[in-house]
């Protein structure tokens, strides 16, 4: 079985092609980072035009990079959300057009769905396990107990975790992306040097949050400013400033991480999976090592390359789906907002005033 990938659902234009025995035929991520650095993050507008301009000419390198022509594909596979709508709304139609074109099935994934499964691509691993999604967008801890069918048992009442790396890059003055100039910068810091909160660390379940530590960085930031200046910007300041700002972050993850595999030991899982852009933090990746060791569960990660976005897990998506005899209709409709478990009660404080509510 072969299935073409595609995925737009933020700024990573990308096209694969996958089969069911685990091979990556192609695997092609075009990055937008040049055209939204000026803007010191991901406008919209600019994401969802480039997606039009570039998306057809990846498609058809990724067929050729393949060795197939359209004719051989056994179906589609296309993010139809959650992400900024006008870039899904790209990849979404265009899957439909070569669906329609070539009388194949459609498979309207889930971008999260897409990481949840994506370790699957490289690893034999059976059902039910542990996953920790983190990315710039989202923050969960969900049970993933099947193709399509998801337990969430955590996530963030108000930013995501890379987001919050992003926005305290941002503050200071770190660039953009920001997790990785953030990860790059805390390299040479001392993590102990400032006292940052650990948003509800020891609290029971497994819900994150993180505008308070954000905050906490930015009133810092503004008192070193207020007494150094503009030395406050040199390191080795911002670099302990990166530093302890990634350490709390880490500490908060595992708590909430530790307080997950707790509450899925009678699930049979013996396994906690990471996906999702902030995977590739080395810092939070030995963090979660030690936790793993602690708590004697295997931890899986999928390489670098699957945990940012990429379609290579779209199409894997597409295959686990299509076996389960899940394909969609040709009006199936894009969505900004798409959650793994619609049963899920909100979480305890989100769409308080000030808080990132709806996002949660």
């Amino acid at each position: 079985m072969k299935i073409l990938g595609i995925e737009t659902s933020c700024d990573e234009t990308a096209a694969a092609v996958v089969t069911d025995a685990r091979e990556v035929l192609s695997d092609l991520v075009l990055s937008q980072l040049d055209a939204h650095r000026l803007f010191g993050g991901v406008v919209p507008e600019i994401a969802a035009r480039a997606h039009i301009d570039h998306l057809d000419r990846l498609i058809a390198e990724s067929m050729a990079e393949a060795g197939l022509g359209f004719e051989a594909l056994d179906g589609v596979a296309a993010t139809a959300g959650p992400g900024l709508i006008g870039a899904v709304m790209v990849g979404l139609m265009t899957g439909k057009a070569i669906a329609a074109a070539r009388g194949i099935p459609l498979i309207a994934v889930n971008h999260l769905e897409g990481h949840a499964l994506s370790i699957r691509l490289v690893e034999e691993l059976a059902f039910p396990y542990l996953l920790l999604l983190v990315s710039g967008g989202h923050c969960q801890l969900l049970a993933v107990l099947g193709v399509g069918r998801y337990r969430r048992l955590g996530t963030t009442i108000d930013d995501a975790v890379g987001e919050a790396f992003d926005k305290a890059a941002k503050l200071l003055g770190l660039g953009f992306p920001g997790g990785p100039a953030l990860e790059r910068a805390a390299l040479t810091g001392n993590p102990v040097r400032f006292d940052l909160p650990r948003p509800l660390l020891g609290r029971p379940g497994a819900d994150f949050s993180f505008s308070g530590l954000k905050t906490a960085l930015r009133h810092r930031v503004e008192e070193l400013v207020e007494e150094l200046g503009e030395a406050a910007f040199e390191d080795p300041t911002r670099a302990d400033l990166a530093a302890s700002f990634q350490a709390a972050v880490g500490d908060v993850l595992i708590d909430r991480t530790r307080n997950a595999l707790r509450m899925v030991e009678g699930l049979g899982s013996n396994a906690l999976v990471v996906a999702g852009g902030v995977a590739a933090n080395r810092y939070l990746r030995a963090r979660l090592e030690g936790l793993s060791a602690e708590r004697a569960v295997r931890l899986l990660l999928p390489p670098l390359k699957l945990c940012t976005d990429n379609a290579a897990m779209i199409a894997w998506a597409g295959i686990e789906r299509l076996e389960a005899g899940l394909t969609d209709r040709l009006d199936v409709a894009p969505r900004a907002r798409w959650p793994l478990d619609p049963d899920a009660e909100a979480p305890q404080g989100a769409g308080a005033p000030g808080r990132l509510g709806a996002k949660a």
